[in-house]
Parts: structure tokens; C-alpha cells; sequence
């Protein structure tokens, strides 16, 4: 199975979200939060929201979720959860390209040593994690920093990072992916300072 095909149904199901009128809109995302905490289909009244389409080669044969099922409901809950409280019209919390290391990052204050920072702790807790539902309780804490701060994150590409964490062998690229967007952000900051000492001189 293609990570592509668990971001592209990810892509879509967030274009539905957003093409709905308002009050639906908001009633859809309600329903999502429900789930989190829950593991793919545990409630019947989220089915509609994260199986509509699903392609039936992503589909469960044996009662317990796929890997494909897991990415995709943990990235289209969290989003519910980052969305709480923000206008998807206007403050949408999915945006293309601002990916999650890079996100997290943007969480610790300019003037903080980032090695000190607790965010940072969290992330590497998460970034450590075993299985698919600690990942989700670790994921969840760190979204509800996001959604208190207004920072956005690539949900498309967040469903691909979770679907490929699942095999051992994504682990480490998925790892390696959030470290470096994370610590690309602290390298860009320190050319930018080295720019302005040198145009002080």
C-alpha cells in the first residue's frame, strides 16, 4: 500500500471539511474530536467521517484497524482537535507544507534554549514512542500546544509521517524527517543572525 494514497485520501476528506457550510462544518469536526482517545471505529458515529470512500484495500479484513485505518483517523481527529476554535475560513490549522518538526519548533520562544525547552522533551518523547496509540496520546498533548499557539501543520503529510511510523523500517525515516525540520528552523535563525551582526559591523 502507497503512503501516497493514505495522503491523498487525507487531502480530500480536509477538502470535503472545508467545502461544507458552516454549521455542518463545525458539526463534522465536533464529531471527529469525539474519537480521540479511541481507536478506528470504536464509535459508530465517526464512521461516516473517516470510512466514506476509503478505498476497500485500506479496509480492515480482520476486525483490527490497518495501518492505512490508524493514519488516517489519527490525522483527521487531531486536525478536529487543532481546528476547535479557529475559523477554518479564515485561521485554517491545515496548511500545506508546514510540517510537524518545523511546527513544533515554532512552539519554543526565540529566547529559549531550545536544549533546555520542555517542548522539546515532548517531542522526543513522541518521537520514541512504541506503538501507534502511545503515539497518539503523545501526539494529542502536542497538538493541543499547536492549537493554543495558532500554529498550523501539513495534515496531509502528518497522515503519510504516521502510516509509515507503523513499519520498522519507517520508523527511522520518520524519526530522521521530524529531527532535521526541527533543527532546520534553529540553523535558518542562526544565518539570519549572523546576517545582522554583520550588517551592524
Amino acid at each position: 500500500m502507497s503512503v501516497q494514497m493514505v495522503k491523498q485520501y487525507v487531502s480530500g476528506r480536509l477538502r470535503r471539511l472545508r467545502s461544507l457550510p458552516e454549521h455542518p462544518q463545525k458539526a463534522a469536526l465536533a464529531t471527529m474530536r469525539k474519537g480521540i482517545g479511541h481507536a478506528p471505529g470504536e464509535l459508530p458515529e465517526l464512521w461516516g467521517e473517516f470510512l466514506l470512500d476509503l478505498p476497500e484495500e485500506m479496509q480492515s479484513k480482520n476486525g483490527d484497524p490497518t495501518k492505512e485505518e490508524w493514519a488516517i483517523y489519527l490525522a483527521l481527529t487531531m486536525y478536529a482537535l487543532h481546528q476547535q476554535g479557529h475559523s477554518m475560513a479564515t485561521e485554517n490549522m491545515h496548511r500545506d507544507q508546514e510540517r510537524f518538526g518545523h511546527a513544533v519548533r515554532r512552539l519554543i520562544p526565540a529566547n529559549e534554549n531550545v536544549a533546555d525547552s520542555s517542548v522539546l522533551r515532548r517531542f522526543n518523547v513522541l518521537a520514541t514512542a512504541t506503538d501507534i496509540r502511545e503515539v497518539s496520546r503523545h501526539l494529542c498533548s502536542m497538538i493541543q500546544l499547536l492549537r493554543a499557539r495558532g500554529i498550523p501543520l501539513d495534515y496531509v503529510q502528518l497522515a503519510g509521517d504516521l502510516y509509515e511510523w507503523q513499519f520498522a523500517e519507517g520508523v527511522p525515516r520518520v524519526r530522521l524527517r521530524w529531527g532535521q525540520d526541527f533543527y532546520r528552523n534553529e540553523g535558518n535563525a542562526m544565518q539570519e543572525n549572523g546576517k545582522e551582526e554583520k550588517n551592524e559591523k
